[in-house]
């Protein structure tokens, strides 16, 4: 979707979103819930990368993505991740 796009479903100005894109401004709650809205999904969603709890989201269309795949498929993805968390650096 383009920046006009959204701004037009989400009753907002293209300028307005670039600004919002290029963090030169923040979004108000109210212009927040449009655009949500004007994307067709949560607040939580849009937040996912950025609230702790957010994790959960992730790992809920993580779970019904690989839900969608062969079961061969699903088990390469799984040792690829188990192989990366192998090779993980322990956090200080």
């Amino acid at each position: 979707m383009s920046q006009a796009d959204l701004a037009d479903a989400a009753g907002l100005t293209g300028n307005y979103i670039g600004m919002v894109e290029r963090d030169e401004k923040r979004l108000s709650l109210e212009s927040f819930v449009a655009v949500a809205n004007a994307l067709h999904v949560s607040s939580e969603l849009l937040l996912c990368g950025v609230l702790e709890t957010g994790y959960q989201v992730k790992e809920s269309l993580l779970s019904e993505k690989l839900g969608r795949l062969r079961a061969e498929d699903r088990q390469e993805i799984y040792d690829v991740i188990e192989s990366m968390l192998k090779h993980k650096k322990p956090e200080r």
